[in-house]
């Protein structure tokens, strides 16, 4: 991550460090009318507040397209693995869900069977299920979405 970028979420200025990302520090500050710093003074950081406050917009506006740039470019990676004659790129995104709520599942019948399993396992586990199915399931829609798009041009 940027040095920049660091700073400023550091101290909260979380819209104004994804726009750095997304649009460049150059853009950001031409458009907000500020100079960006490593290490702002206090003075500064209340002028870079006041900027995100006042161009709210834009900013949460580059945020999303940055976002949604990279939406398409795992869409892509998904349609190129679905379009590759390895069995294995077809059917590795249902076969690590299917893994993952097989194993959580097993975990949770030992723990009830007093069967002392470590919690930081279970809340890792939970987590990359959840990671999995939302991007499974979202990724999914988002390939049909898009499919359905470039079928009606």
């Amino acid at each position: 991550m940027l040095p920049i970028v660091q700073a400023l979420m550091a101290q909260g200025l979380t819209l104004l460090g994804n726009a750095v990302l997304s649009k460049g520090k150059e853009v950001v500050e031409e458009k907000l009318g500020i100079v960006l710093k490593n290490d702002p003074t206090p003075e500064e950081l209340s002028s870079y507040r006041a900027a995100e406050m006042e161009h709210e917009r834009f900013l949460i506006e580059a945020a999303l397209a940055k976002e949604q740039v990279a939406q398409e470019n795992v869409t892509e990676r998904w349609q190129a693995d679905m379009l590759s004659d390895s069995w294995l790129s077809k059917n590795i995104r249902p076969m690590v869900l299917i893994y993952l709520l097989c194993t959580y599942s097993i975990l949770s019948l030992l723990s009830g069977f007093a069967f002392y399993v470590t919690e930081a396992y279970v809340e890792l586990l939970a987590q990359m299920l959840m990671l999995a199915m939302g991007a499974y399931f979202a990724g999914r829609t988002l390939e049909k979405v898009v499919d359905l798009k470039e079928r009606g041009k």
